[in-house]
């Protein structure tokens, strides 16, 4: 049964598309839904706590989410995508912007949650990779990259913490149908595209017990893509 009634998750970058609608789904799935992000503004109906907090700061993040405990699942949703800049380009920022937002941002929430799992012996992790992070992509080489190493750091804490009752799995997702990629692609065929409402089902049945045999497995969310 796919039940994370009465759970508490933490869920990062909860004010946007996808973290929202995750949010709502958990929430009346009957879970604690607790919604982390850096843009301002309190508790909504999708949220039964909000905090407004800077993911890249380690040592904030740590205090803040550790002093949350008890925390069954954390998804990490928080990151972001930039294309245009060549493998090769001496003047790009784009390497570190990547790697901040899309990997930094994920391991300081999972060094915050991580050791209360373990003491407790429970516990669910699900990061948002990337399809485009399988293969290298002309002019997107940061951001594949970036998720590249998602996958790499989900599949290695799985292998650390499977044995001590903690789960840590990732969802690849194409292109999400956000408000934001309609219009970078105002021709494309969204019918096509992943709905936040789609992967967050997907995202879960990750966290409920029922995915308990699941270990550092990368799941492909393609939509009709």
């Amino acid at each position: 049964m796919n039940s994370i009634k009465g759970k508490r998750v933490i869920v990062t970058g909860a004010k946007g598309a996808l973290g929202k609608a995750l949010c709502e789904l958990l929430k009346s799935q009957g879970a604690v839904t607790i919604g982390v992000d850096m843009s301002a503004g309190g508790i909504t109906a999708e949220l039964d706590e909000y905090y407004q907090l800077d993911l890249l700061d380690r040592e904030a993040t740590v205090a803040q989410l550790s002093a949350l405990a008890p925390i069954d699942a954390l998804v990490n949703v928080a990151g972001g995508f930039s294309m245009g800049d060549g493998a090769f380009d001496s003047e790009s920022e784009q390497w570190q912007l990547m790697f901040r937002i899309n990997v930094e941002t994920m391991r300081h929430a999972t060094m915050a949650v991580m050791p209360g799992m373990c003491q407790r012996g429970a516990g669910a992790i699900v990061n948002i990779g990337a399809l485009a992070a399988l293969a290298g992509q002309a002019d997107m080489s940061a951001y594949c990259a970036s998720k590249a190493a998602v996958l790499r750091l989900t599949e290695s804490l799985s292998e650390e913490v499977k044995h001590r009752g903690v789960n840590v799995n990732a969802v690849l997702p194409s292109i999400i149908d956000t408000a934001p990629n309609r219009a970078a692609m105002p021709e494309a065929d969204f019918s096509q595209w992943v709905a936040p409402s789609a992967l967050a089902g997907v995202i879960s049945f990750l966290i409920s017990d029922a995915a308990g045999a699941l270990h550092g497995a990368l799941i492909p969310v393609k939509g009709l893509s």
